[in-house]
């Protein structure tokens, strides 16, 4: 499998502002409703939400429902209602219908604030990316929050009067320090929830198409035109790009633009409904973080006793 050395840490400094703001807002909030990408439902989730959120109520809502595997992201959605106080749904900006259905459970996670007479007050929040902004103007009806498909768009907070007896608060897309799972990380990368820049191209496109190869087999195949995929990752992201015309001069394959094709089409759609995990895979994905954490604890131990017994020896 494709490895990284090092965690992705992408934390701009409007990011810490958004965190520090969040956290004075949250105790007059109702309800939390969290955009999750349906591709990546936990690398997309926030552990920094949780945090904030507390014992608050909670709307999971699975974006991009269109990009996604139907059958993992119904598995998901099951998965995340085992949580006290949440519910999930899948959704698509594509359809307004889905959208506005995010303001039922809201109703329905906090129905003390309507039998008073009150307006439910709601925070939305989200890593970059997930479709948050377009979200919000759906639920308005004007364009309010700005969009683009770069991610950390939204800059600023701001409280908005949806006028059907909801407020609702947006919130910067912040991502946590530093992602410790690598597979998180990489997956982010692949759906275009962190810059480009964070990243090297061609790792992550080893990575997905690793991925792809043993989950999704068929609609490689399908899109590259390819009867028998490689066994390995390298020789199956050249068949791609030659598959595509990604050649260097005397006929070499150009890896770089083989890896741009492959994750372009990945976020546009184009190969195909796509989930990148599922939730038996993140239980062993953290129980690996956690050993590898441990064992990094213990070297740190073992080198620290190391030196203090080389300064006891030289003191003699």
């Amino acid at each position: 499998m494709s490895t990284i050395n090092n965690a992705i840490q992408w934390f701009p400094g409007h990011m810490h502002k958004a965190r520090k703001e969040i956290e004075e807002v949250i105790p007059k909030i109702d309800v939390i409703i969290e955009v999750l990408d349906a591709r990546i439902p936990f690398s997309s989730e926030n552990p920094l939400i949780s945090q904030l959120r507390g014992d608050k109520p909670c709307v999971k809502v699975l974006n991009k429902r269109d990009l996604s595997d139907p059958e993992l992201t119904q598995m998901w959605i099951e998965h995340f209602e085992k949580e006290q106080g949440v519910k999930a749904m899948a959704i698509t900006t594509e359809n307004p219908q889905e959208v506005f259905k995010i303001m039922e459970l809201c109703r329905k996670l906090a129905p003390h604030r309507e039998a008073i007479g009150k307006d439910i007050r709601t925070m939305i929040m989200g890593i970059p990316n997930v479709g948050k902004s377009t979200i919000i103007n759906t639920l308005a009806g004007r364009m309010i929050a700005q969009t683009g498909n770069q991610p950390a768009v939204t800059r600023r907070q701001q409280r908005i009067n949806l006028q059907n007896g909801i407020v609702l608060s947006d919130t910067p897309g912040i991502l946590w320090p530093k992602v410790e799972n690598p597979h998180s990380g990489f997956r982010l990368a692949a759906t275009g929830a962190v810059k480009d820049t964070a990243m090297e191209y061609d790792e992550v496109a080893f990575y997905t198409v690793e991925y792809l190869a043993k989950q999704y087999p068929n609609l490689l195949k399908e899109r590259y035109n390819i009867d028998e995929l490689p066994e390995t990752e390298i020789e199956l992201m050249e068949e791609i790009g030659r598959k595509r015309g990604a050649l260097r001069a005397g006929g070499r394959i150009d890896l770089h633009k083989a890896s741009e094709i492959l994750l372009h089409e990945l976020r546009s759609g184009t190969l195909g409904k796509v989930t990148l995990e599922l939730p038996e895979m993140i239980t062993q994905e953290l129980i690996d973080v956690e050993i590898e954490a441990e064992r990094k604890k213990e070297a740190q131990i073992k080198k620290k006793e190391e030196r203090r017994k080389r300064y006891l020896r030289n003191k003699r």
